[in-house]
């Protein structure tokens, strides 16, 4: 199993921009030195989510040059706002600094706020996010001698005449990983032999309380699909490897009553900046002509459930286990969510140390069991 960061942490003001951004860039150097395998970048606008997030091309570049080892994720790049071409291209050279260690999540879900910031109707996002992604697939497998590839989705626009260059590292595309939310991109990622983010939840409703139930049915809906797909056994192997299971918040301490006890800050202070961002985007409605559904409670025993893992070394350790026997190839950890505050820092520092020190070592141990009883049945 493979343990991703997810680099996201929320800013309340210019003045507080700078001082996240660096220490984003050290959470990311940290978790290379801890044992990480990726880091994600989110991408996201105008609220203070993560400074970086107005642009996390940018951002997983400069990250490439500091750390050689790491995969680069996006979770998620939202396609209704970029132009296909510039998409394309950013990646294809994306994936030629990172030597092809990219790991592309897509998707079609935002806010008022950011739309009407890039003018696009946020009814037409869904749409928009599929047409974009067939666009830059189509240019990414574009030669030169090919028919020029031309595109009107009503927003976006263009006729590419020559290539897309520098072309991807990875053959035939960047190696893009869809949201399994509906049947459709269930399909679409098991078709194409592509890694999922597999939910936790089934949508509409966002809050299952049951992480590992919701998990479980909804991987076992792709990994069906993705087998019955005809791939080789190695596309299968490839697909599986990274497909990944999230966690917005994840705190641990030398007990189980710690943890609860200083996670119940963290979502406190979390729960301050989701409403200040809430705030915001009622007000895009007006302008926007959406009705926005209410900002989520982290407070909830059913949020705490889906999105949150907490506890001592021994209890996350198990918890992760459960979803290594499943066969989810990653798990993508938020280590430090919400305002950056000094007890924020002090608790994600301890999150980082102990499960370097005490998780991966227990996980590693299982994982080394596992393989020796597997050469002895052999």
């Amino acid at each position: 199993m493979h343990f991703s960061l997810f680099l996201t942490s929320r800013s309340g003001s210019p003045e507080e921009d700078r001082p996240v951004m660096k220490a984003m860039v050290e959470h990311a150097v940290d978790a290379e030195q801890k044992g990480f395998d990726a880091v994600f970048l989110p991408d996201h606008h105008f609220t203070g989510y993560a400074p970086p997030a107005s642009d996390p091309f940018i951002f997983a570049a400069y990250l490439a040059g500091k750390l050689k080892r790491l995969h680069f994720g996006f979770s998620v790049q939202t396609l209704a706002l970029h132009h296909p071409v510039r998409f394309a291209e950013r990646l294809a050279l994306l994936d030629q600094l990172t030597d092809g260690k990219l790991l592309v999540g897509v998707g079609s879900g935002t806010t008022p706020e950011e739309m009407i910031g890039f003018g696009v109707n946020i009814q037409d996002s869904s749409r928009l996010a599929n047409e974009n992604l067939e666009i830059a697939e189509k240019l990414w497998a574009k030669q030169p001698e090919d028919e020029p590839v031309t595109f009107d989705n009503g927003h976006y626009r263009g006729a590419v005449v020559s290539r897309i260059v520098p072309a991807p590292y990875t053959k035939p595309e960047p190696r893009v990983m869809s949201v399994a939310s509906r049947p459709s991109s269930v399909e679409r990622a098991a078709k194409k032999a592509q890694p999922a983010f597999i939910l936790a939840f089934t949508p509409p409703v966002i809050d299952s309380g049951n992480a590992y139930e919701e998990v479980k049915k909804n991987f076992s809906n792709y990994r069906n699909a993705l087998e019955a797909a005809g791939h080789s056994p190695e596309a299968v192997r490839s697909a599986l490897e990274w497909t990944t299971h999230s966690y917005q918040h994840v705190h641990i301490a030398e007990t189980d009553e710690q943890a609860e006890a200083e996670l119940e800050i963290i979502l406190e202070q979390y729960q301050q900046a989701v409403e200040r961002e809430h705030a915001a985007n009622k007000a895009a409605e007006s302008i926007s002509g959406v009705n926005l559904r209410p900002a989520p409670d982290a407070r909830t025993e059913g949020y705490k459930g889906t999105w949150c893992l907490y506890g001592s070394p021994e209890t996350v350790a198990a918890e992760l286990q459960k979803y290594a026997d499943l066969g989810i190839g990653n798990v993508l950890l938020a280590l430090m969510g919400g305002p950056l505050t000094e007890e924020r820092r002090r608790f994600t520092e301890q999150s980082m140390r102990l499960f370097s020190e005490r998780v991966l070592p227990l996980l590693r141990s299982s994982e080394a069991a596992d393989e020796a009883e597997k050469v002895a049945a052999q």
